[in-house]
C-alpha cells in the first residue's frame, strides 16, 4: 500500500511539496505517477449523504452533494494544492486600498452547460440566495458583511462589503457558493442543477447516489477527466471500506480508523492522508441551562480526555485541540494557549462554583456526524465519571442527523472540516446570531474582535486579534473541541491524481474534476 502525508498550510507549504518529501513523509506511489488522460468513470463511496439532500446550494452542509456540486459548478476562486485562493470563475480579483471594494472580472469563455455565457447576473445571483431575511442559508452570517453586489457590465462583479476583509477572496471559494444561472426575476435557477462545471447532473437519488457526466465543451482543457462520476451514498464506514475492498468502489472517504490496517495490507490500495483543518466538536447550547453557566462548560472541556481519543479513535491521525477551531494549519493560529488537559478535579472545581455537583447531562451522537463520534463519546462518558458527571449518550439515526439532531439537540457531536482563513471560520459558526452558529455562544468581545480583526490590513495586529479571540472561544466558548483530525481518503489502482489539497477530503472536495484514471 502507497501512503502519501502532506502537511500542508496557507504560508508556505514548508517550502512546498520538495521540501516535504525531504522530511520524509511522502512516500511517491502509483496514485501520483500516471500523466492525466481522459476517459473511464470514478465510482465513489461517499459518506455524509442523507434523503433530505437537495441542489440547493442553501442547504449544503457536507456529503456527496457537495463533492458532486463542485464538479458541476465552479466558484468565483477556488483554494489550490499549496492553500492559495485563485481565479476559477473570475479571470482577475482586485480590492481597493482600503480591502473594502472587491471586483471580480469574469471569463470570457466560461458557459453553463445548456450554453450560456456565465454573466454578473448569475454571479448575483448565486450570492443573494444566501443573503437577506428570508434566506435558510447556512452561509448567510458569512455574508452579512457585503453591503452592496453589482454588476459593471456582463463581465465585471463589485462587492462592496461594510468595513475591510483582507481575506474576502477566500471567502467566496466557499462550496455554497457555486455559480448557477439566474432566472429572468434576478432569483437563482438552482432546481436545473446546471452550473459552468465539467459535469453534468444526470441523475440524482437523494441519500442514494449520484449520476454525473462529463460535458465536452467545458472552459478548463486541463479538468474534468472521467467520462462519468458515480457518488453512492454509503455511511457506514464498515459498508464503505468493503465497497472499496471488493471493487464495488474506487475512492472512498473517511476509512473506518479502527481496521484501517486491512486497507494498509490490501495490495493496489493508496491511502492519501493530509493534516489540515477538520476538527470534531460537542457543541453545547450555551443561552439554556446548565450551558449557560461558563463554569460548566469548562468543566466539561477539563472533564474529556483528549490523548485518550487521539489514541483510540483516531489511531493517532491528527492532533489534541484546545476547544478552538483555528488549527495549525490556519496562518494565526495560536500554538501558545494554556491547554485544557484532563483534570477530573479542575472539572469538579468548576462544577461547585457552578453549584452542579453529579451532573446529568444528555448527549446525542452518531457515526453519520463523524468517524469514531459513538466512540468518541462513549470515552467521554467514562473520564466524565471521575469528574462526577453522569453522561447519557443518545444515538440517533444516521439517516436525517445533519437535519434532525445538528442545531436542534442541546448537546450533540458534529465536525467542522474548517475553513481556510480565521473570519471565515469564526463568522460561520461563532459569530452572534450567525446562522450556523452551533453552541449559540454569544461573547461580545469575541464579536467586536471580529470585525476589527477582518478590516485590519496590518498581518501584525490581526494576529494579536485572532490570538485573543482564540482565547475566548477556548475559554468561555460552548463548544468543545477535543482533536483535530486529518483527512484521510483511499484510491485504488485504478484512479490517479496530483498534489493534494489539504483543505477538506477528497482533494478540497474537488476529486470529480482534478482526478483522473490511472
Amino acid at each position: 500500500m502507497t501512503i502519501s502525508r502532506l502537511n500542508l498550510t496557507r504560508r508556505g507549504l514548508l517550502a512546498g511539496a520538495a521540501g516535504v518529501a525531504a522530511a520524509g513523509l511522502i512516500l511517491p506511489g502509483r496514485a501520483r505517477a500516471a500523466e492525466p488522460k481522459r476517459g473511464g468513470t470514478m465510482r465513489i463511496g461517499h459518506a455524509g449523504g442523507a434523503t433530505s439532500d437537495s441542489l440547493d446550494p442553501a442547504t449544503y452542509a457536507a456529503g456527496p452533494v457537495v463533492t458532486a456540486m463542485l464538479g458541476v459548478c465552479n466558484n468565483l476562486v477556488e483554494i489550490d494544492a499549496k492553500g492559495l485562493a485563485v481565479p476559477e470563475l473570475a479571470e482577475s480579483y482586485q480590492p481597493d486600498a482600503e480591502a473594502r471594494v472587491w471586483t471580480f472580472r469574469l471569463r470570457d469563455g466560461a458557459t453553463f452547460s445548456d450554453g450560456r455565457k456565465v454573466t454578473a447576473a448569475d454571479v448575483i445571483a448565486s450570492f443573494n440566495h444566501h443573503r437577506g431575511a428570508d434566506t435558510k442559508s447556512g452561509a448567510k452570517g458569512s455574508l452579512e458583511q457585503v453591503k452592496d453586489i453589482r454588476a459593471d457590465g456582463d463581465n465585471v462583479v463589485v462587492f462592496e462589503l461594510s468595513s475591510a476583509n483582507a481575506d474576502f477572496a477566500y471567502l467566496t471559494s466557499d462550496y455554497h457558493f457555486v455559480i448557477m444561472p439566474a432566472k429572468q426575476d434576478g432569483t437563482l435557477d438552482w432546481q436545473s442543477g446546471l452550473g459552468s462545471g465539467g459535469y453534468v447532473v444526470e441523475n440524482f437519488e437523494p441519500g442514494v447516489r449520484i449520476n454525473l457526466k462529463r460535458r465536452d465543451d467545458y472552459w478548463k482543457s486541463d479538468r474534468a477527466w472521467f467520462d462519468e462520476v458515480v457518488l453512492l451514498t454509503i455511511n457506514d464506514p464498515t459498508a464503505r471500506q468493503n465497497a472499496l475492498m471488493t471493487g464495488e468502489v474506487d475512492v472512498i472517504n473517511s476509512p473506518d480508523l479502527s481496521t484501517l490496517h486491512l486497507l494498509q495490507r490490501r495490495p493496489g490500495l493508496n491511502l492519501i492522508e493530509v493534516t489540515g483543518t477538520a476538527h470534531y466538536t460537542m457543541p453545547m447550547f450555551s443561552d439554556q441551562a446548565p450551558f449557560n453557566d461558563p463554569n460548566v462548560r469548562l468543566a466539561m472541556k477539563y472533564a474529556i480526555n483528549r490523548q485518550e481519543v487521539l489514541d483510540k479513535v483516531l489511531r493517532g491521525h491528527g492532533q489534541i485541540a484546545n476547544d478552538s477551531p483555528i488549527a495549525p494549519a490556519n496562518r494565526f493560529y495560536a500554538k501558545d494557549l494554556a491547554q485544557h488537559a484532563y483534570d477530573p478535579d479542575k472539572a469538579k472545581h468548576y462544577l461547585k462554583q457552578a453549584g452542579m455537583e453529579g451532573l446529568k447531562l444528555d448527549i446525542s451522537a452518531s457515526d453519520a456526524a463523524s468517524v469514531g463520534a459513538l466512540d468518541m463519546v462513549q470515552l467521554f462518558q467514562q473520564s466524565a465519571k471521575a469528574a462526577g458527571i453522569e453522561l447519557n449518550v443518545k444515538r440517533e439515526p444516521d439517516d436525517g442527523y445533519w437535519s434532525n439532531v445538528w442545531l436542534k439537540k442541546p448537546f450533540c457531536v458534529s465536525y467542522w472540516n474548517g475553513r481556510p482563513t480565521e473570519d471565515d471560520m469564526f463568522s460561520l459558526v461563532y459569530a452572534k446570531g450567525a446562522e450556523w452558529n452551533e453552541s449559540h455562544w454569544d461573547n461580545a468581545r469575541f464579536n467586536e474582535l471580529l470585525l476589527k480583526a477582518r478590516a485590519e490590513l496590518d498581518d501584525g495586529l490581526r494576529a494579536e486579534m485572532y490570538h485573543e479571540m482564540q482565547g475566548l472561544v477556548s475559554e468561555d466558548g460552548g463548544t468543545i473541541i477535543p482533536i483535530f483530525v486529518n483527512y484521510i481518503d483511499v484510491a485504488n489502482d485504478k484512479v490517479a491524481h496530483g498534489e493534494v489539497a489539504s483543505n477538506r477530503f477528497l482533494d478540497g472536495w474537488k476529486v470529480v474534476e482534478r482526478w483522473w484514471q490511472a
